[in-house]
């Protein structure tokens, strides 16, 4: 057993400081994922060790040191996602006029066939705005129901695990369908008119940015560069917005990764699950291994109504659905991650290695009031 105990301190310390390490390759980067069970597991073998090693010898303390410090570094990751940690976004008054935006982002999984389900929830929620990803040309006509109500759409079939459909109640303009970084793997891109509360207020246009790049995994690419670099142009493409900006889809990234802090860093845009909890929406199927992959980022203008993951459709992805409310006094109020000097070398680094720029994100208009 102490042998057992020892090798199994390896290993999970191993598996903790592989991340640190900046490679891209998938075997390495997946290691950012499961911190929160990479955490149970380190906290279940520090009772163990303390109630099977002889701490007489040296190289017991030693191992207990260590599964405690990798559990606390474990933990030092994913603790801003619980309700420990200070809301990055206020809650919505009840008593502010100000529109409200609902948007809902559903990765179906392509060949999934349980499309009732979607129309249902859509139908139960009502979303101003409705993403779906991985929806090829059957889903499209198995959505098609829904154009009833959502008569702003785009669509974008394919048959890669990459198509991505658009609805929206409210008005689009300057919709562009744009493949960024890899010629199969879409995003879109689209100003949204927000109706005012009140005939008098001034309309609202929020500039929105749909993705859905591909992961670094053996099935995909080799390393996360692609979707590193998707993530940053965009985020560049943002620094210095004025307007409201909405950014959602699969990122195929976790939401404490250091490639996903560093989005937020860059574009300036807020967390809403800061302070309230995980929201893990994949995998779906397996509740022991579950993590956040889908998300709903947005610019200070808004307060939160509510956010929160859907049933089940049938997916190894959870629907996942935020409300929002604009408030623009609080423009400025609201804080997320600061980026610093580093930051932004780090992220003009990553995109001239691959000749990136984020003058070729589309910059649909963002008009607040």
């Amino acid at each position: 057993m102490t042998i057992a105990l020892y090798l199994l301190t390896a290993t999970l310390a191993l598996l903790t400081l592989l991340p640190l390490h900046p490679a891209r390759v998938w075997w390495v980067r997946v290691w950012d994922f499961p911190r929160l069970q990479l955490a149970l597991l380190l906290a279940t073998l520090l009772l163990a060790q303390v109630w099977w090693l002889d701490f007489s010898r040296w190289h017991a303390w030693l191992a207990v040191a260590t599964t405690a410090l990798c559990a606390l570094y474990q933990v030092w990751w994913i603790l801003p996602y619980t309700p420990l940690w200070r809301h990055e976004v206020r809650w919505a008054d009840a008593h502010e006029q100000g529109p409200r935006l609902r948007i809902m982002a559903a990765n179906v999984l392509t060949p999934n066939r349980n499309a009732e389900a979607v129309v249902a929830l859509v139908r139960q929620h009502r979303p101003d705005v409705l993403v779906t990803l991985e929806t090829d040309a059957w889903w499209e006509q198995q959505l098609q129901p829904l154009r009833q109500h959502y008569p702003h759409h785009v669509a974008c079939p394919q048959d890669n695990l990459y198509g991505m459909h658009l609805y929206a109640r409210l008005p689009l303009d300057e919709v562009q369908v744009q493949y960024l970084v890899e010629p199969d793997v879409p995003s879109i891109h689209a100003s949204l008119l927000l109706r005012p509360a009140q005939s008098a207020q001034p309309e609202v246009r929020v500039r929105m940015h749909f993705l859905h790049p591909a992961p670094p995994s053996p099935t995909e690419n080799d390393e996360s560069t692609e979707r590193d670099v998707e993530l940053l142009m965009v985020a560049k493409s943002l620094r210095g917005e004025s307007g409201p900006v909405v950014v959602a889809g699969d990122l195929n990234d976790v939401a404490w990764s250091p490639t996903t802090r560093l989005f937020r860093k860059i574009s300036g845009l807020l967390d809403a699950r800061v302070g309230r909890g995980m929201i893990n929406s994949f995998h779906a199927r397996y509740w022991f291994a579950r993590w956040p992959l889908d998300h709903i980022f947005h610019s200070d203008h808004f307060e939160l109504v509510r956010v929160q993951r859907l049933p089940s459709i049938g997916s190894d992805h959870f629907p996942i659905m935020i409300e929002l409310q604009y408030h623009p006094a609080n423009s400025g109020q609201q804080e997320g991650l600061q980026a610093n000097a580093r930051d932004h070398r780090q992220a003009s680094q990553t995109l001239a290695e691959q000749g990136a720029n984020a003058a070729d994100v589309p910059e649909p208009q963002a008009r607040g009031h």
